[in-house]
């Protein structure tokens, strides 16, 4: 049985002893709940376009607001994700900043005479700063329009929506508010949430997209899982996440997963193909995993190509693996490659090329990047979840002397 489904078979005593209850299954749930968030997108179609209309989304591009997308730690990550993407359909500046620096600088992030559209992902929509961003704007900014994504229904940010023209929000469905510590499902369907009002204009041609999506994720998902399971068997102590434009925003939020999967036992970093040489190289060594989220553009793939073959001639690392959307050929640059119909395939050593073209036929290429983070992100999912459990610990609740918690508590807002 496949690594992960074994984790979903266990007896459910045991999965609450070990800590299994919520996160293996909010990880292998996200194919079929992204087709939940569209759902959600379309009944409120109406609602969201004629927001986004007022917002001066769509207008004369004198009129065009600059768009902020806030949130933090994983929910900053959902912002990188969707940038380039919602830039490139509204036409309009978009930046992803985390509130954590709107809260403390957001003098230096506003131009008097410019309009603003603030979009704010959270998870639990409870976050001390998230909140605190909110309410200062619209003491302080009241001009600024702000559209809310929560995936809790009660949550506080919410609630600052109500009876307010310039304020939207919007709740996603319950079974992607991870009960888990890390953020998993949530993640996803924020960005697919993102990604429809990207399409906001042509919701029906996102549908084919998401349906490619879907496929795509749910062939990944079990060769994901068994990579996942043998990767972190191994004694690697550090693992390196690269990617470039929007799968940048996945080696991050990878990075992330590891590290609070584990406590910080296995150290992290991530870091874009070009960057990685300009001073980050150094940390590598034996003892490092090199994962590798290829682009489907092949310009940006040749220079991502250039770093694994300098890293394996340097053998600054023993295990170089590459989550592509299409078979490649890829044996002289990578020990251990996946791709979305791997599953079907060699996962050591590759896949059937065609039959990763068939299922991922749009995503790989290059313009498809922008709507792979739900699809690629899974691997660093699965690879926090093994390497917690090698670690010891209990992936629902890895932080043992609770460095961390699910919702940031005790934060002091000063005035």
């Amino acid at each position: 049985m496949n690594p992960l489904s074994s984790l979903l078979a266990l007896p459910e005593e045991e999965k609450q002893e070990r800590g299994l209850q919520h996160t293996p299954r909010e990880i292998a749930q996200q194919p079929e709940t992204w087709l939940a968030t569209y759902e959600r997108f379309c009944e409120r179609h109406t609602e969201i376009h004629e927001f986004l209309k007022a917002a001066g989304v769509g207008a004369d591009p004198s009129r065009r607001p600059t768009v902020y997308l806030l949130g933090a730690g994983t929910s900053d990550y959902v912002g990188r994700s969707l940038a380039q993407l919602l830039r490139r359909f509204w036409q309009c500046e978009v930046y992803a900043v985390p509130s954590t620096d709107i809260l403390t600088h957001v003098d230096q992030w506003l131009v008097p005479g410019r309009s603003y559209l603030w979009i704010s992902f959270s998870r639990s929509g409870e976050s001390p700063e998230g909140i605190a961003v909110v309410e200062r704007a619209l003491k302080n900014h009241p001009g600024i329009y702000h559209l809310i994504v929560s995936c809790n229904a009660k949550a506080k940010m919410l609630a600052l929506t109500a009876g307010r023209k310039q304020m939207l929000g919007v709740v996603l469905p319950d079974v992607v508010h991870d009960r888990g510590l890390a953020m998993t499902s949530s993640f996803s369907n924020m960005v697919v949430f993102g990604q429809c009002l990207a399409h906001v204009e042509s919701p029906e041609l996102y549908r084919n997209i998401l349906r490619q999506l879907v496929a795509a994720g749910t062939s990944f998902l079990d060769v994901a899982g068994a990579s996942a399971a043998e990767l972190a068997s191994e004694d690697f102590t550090s693992v390196c996440f690269v990617g470039s434009g929007a799968l940048k925003a996945v080696a991050t939020e990878s990075a992330l997963k590891v590290l609070e999967l584990t406590a910080g036992q296995v150290r992290t970093m991530s870091e874009s193909a070009l960057g990685l040489r300009h001073g980050p190289m150094a940390a590598l060594d034996e003892q490092t995993l090199l994962v590798a989220f290829l682009s489907g553009d092949e310009k940006v793939r040749q220079y991502e190509m250039d770093l694994l073959e300098e890293i394996g001639r340097k053998r600054l690392v023993r295990t170089r693996a590459v989550v592509s959307a299409a078979g490649l050929a890829l044996d002289d640059c990578a020990e251990h490659v996946l791709s979305y119909a791997a599953a079907t395939g060699d996962r050591k050593r590759g896949a059937d090329g065609d039959a990763a073209r068939d299922v991922a036929s749009y995503v790989s290429t290059g313009a498809g990047d922008d709507y792979r983070p739900p699809v690629d992100v899974m691997f660093g999912q699965l690879l926090g979840v093994f390497f917690s459990l090698r670690s010891g610990l209990k992936p629902d609740c890895p932080s043992p002397s609770g460095a961390i918690s699910r919702v940031v508590q005790n934060v002091r807002i000063h005035l």
